[in-house]
């Protein structure tokens, strides 16, 4: 375990070094260090910050571009002649604007990782661990909003503001999207399947192709140096040199942490996530060994205080994935409405469906029927009925009392579980101490020898 005073033993980056306009005295160590004026910092922070809210204002531009999408992709097929196609509108304009979704997710995360580099070597940051934390910020945070933009558009806001008969919301001229037959819970379990599934099968390519094309590259390059000397044997220190550099342990974090995301935030919409998430790893791990062993050079060993700001953003996770879930099983689920209503109605659900359906208002008209129903507790004026809120009220109090529960049990969990078991902390104090008897016996030797032996 490294020092809790690493932060301040930890020596400047090289290139911070490089580049730094001007050296001041360390107050701790009293060494002339590079420095780089703090206001200066702040400022390109705020500039950086201003670049990053820019690229997500484009990642909730693309999120409107495929609702439109999938708003014109449906139209089209309801108003085409074919049975198939108007029965299965809804479902192949899902399942083809999520597919969308994912290609602009892995395009725009490819682009924000680097621009993310620029913006935190631009920023100066004196140590490589507070450098790499800036770093993985950022590009959590992009991430986050570019990952899970979509399925929180589908759980929270989707059929929210539809309207009623007579009354419906727009969106750039277009109707609001409402959720289909089976409600949005459905179509976000589609969504995520898609897009986490998809992500790992792309992900698993990658890793096992890149890797090794740019090692038959890096090979091919060094065989035309070679050309024109005599054929030998290579020696152990040129094969290894033929192998690519190691590119870091980044990517398999941000790869794990937005797999962690996708299968707590939403695993009540999605419960095979964790199924899919152990297929993955069991995959990743064996293509991480072949990568790792037969394709990359060993990396140098650089000290670590700790995970830096990924340990930080996984208890975000978790937070965040407590607080989803119950507003998911609250608000987007059919469990507490079908609760009340077995309690007020009828224990059994009959004429559940039914109850769930209001009639359109008297002066709404379609076609020659002048009566038409949809799925809304609202009475024939357009107005929610006693029964919404109530059921409002319900919701509300479950999200409170789910959330104080599963904080409580989290809690108990840590307090009873210690972070370090006993045993092992048992063996590293009689390690600790053996280690200061040898260094107390080995001074006292010098002092012995030092009495015996005095100096000339």
């Amino acid at each position: 375990m490294a020092s809790p005073f690493f932060s301040l033993q930890e020596r400047p980056r090289p290139e911070f070094a490089a580049m730094a306009p001007q050296m001041e005295q360390n107050p701790v160590t009293g060494v002339k260090e590079p420095h780089f004026p703090q206001r200066d910092r702040l400022s390109r922070i705020l500039t950086g910050s201003v670049a990053i809210a820019t690229m997500l204002c484009v990642v909730m531009i693309f999120l409107v571009s495929v609702i439109m999408y999938r708003g014109i992709v449906s139209t089209m097929m309801y108003h085409t002649r074919n049975t198939v196609l108007m029965t299965q509108a809804g479902n192949i304009a899902n399942i083809s604007s999520s597919m969308v979704n994912l290609v602009l997710i892995l395009l725009m995360g490819q682009v924000y990782t680097s621009l993310a580099e620029k913006l935190t070597r631009w920023e100066m940051h004196r140590t490589q661990t507070q450098h790499e934390d800036a770093f993985t910020f950022k590009v959590f945070i992009f991430q986050f909003v570019n990952f899970y933009s979509s399925p929180f558009y589908v759980a929270f806001f989707k059929g929210r503001f539809v309207g009623y008969p007579g009354q419906y919301g727009t969106l750039l001229g277009m109707r609001n999207e409402d959720c289909g037959p089976g409600g949005c819970l459905i179509e976000l379990a589609q969504q995520l399947f898609i897009i986490m599934v998809g992500k790992q099968i792309v992900s698993n390519i990658q890793e096992f192709l890149l890797p090794k094309l740019k090692a038959w590259r890096q090979k091919r390059q060094l065989a035309r140096v070679r050309g024109s000397q005599i054929c030998q044997e290579p020696k152990q220190w040129e094969e290894d040199f033929e192998l690519i550099e190691c590119e870091g342990l980044f990517e398999e974090y941000l790869e794990m942490v937005l797999q962690f995301g996708f299968i707590t935030i939403f695993v009540a919409a999605f419960p095979l996530a964790p199924l899919f998430a152990l297929l993955n790893n069991w995959v990743e791990i064996r293509l991480d060994a072949q990568k790792f062993v037969c394709e990359y050079r060993r990396p140098v060993a650089e000290r670590a205080q700790d995970i830096g700001v990924w340990f930080f953003l996984l208890d975000v996770l978790a937070q965040l994935s407590v607080i989803v879930n119950a507003f998911l099983i609250a608000f987007t689920s059919d469990f507490l409405p079908r609760l009340l209503y077995q309690y007020q109605q009828d224990s059994q659900l009959r004429g559940y469906v039914n109850f769930t359906l209001a009639y359109s208002p008297p002066n709404y008209v379609v076609g020659n029927h002048t009566l038409c129903r949809y799925k809304a507790f609202r009475d024939a004026h357009g107005n929610y009925t006693l029964f919404y809120w109530k059921l409002l009220a319900i919701r509300l109090g479950f999200i409170i009392a789910f959330e104080h529960v599963v904080f409580f049990c989290l809690r108990l969990i840590d307090w009873l579980v210690p972070d370090v078991p006993a045993s092992l902390e048992l063996k590293v104090k009689r390690e600790r101490f053996l280690a200061k008897q040898a260094l107390a016996d080995n001074q006292d030797v010098l002092l012995t020898q030092a009495a015996f032996y005095p100096a000339a």
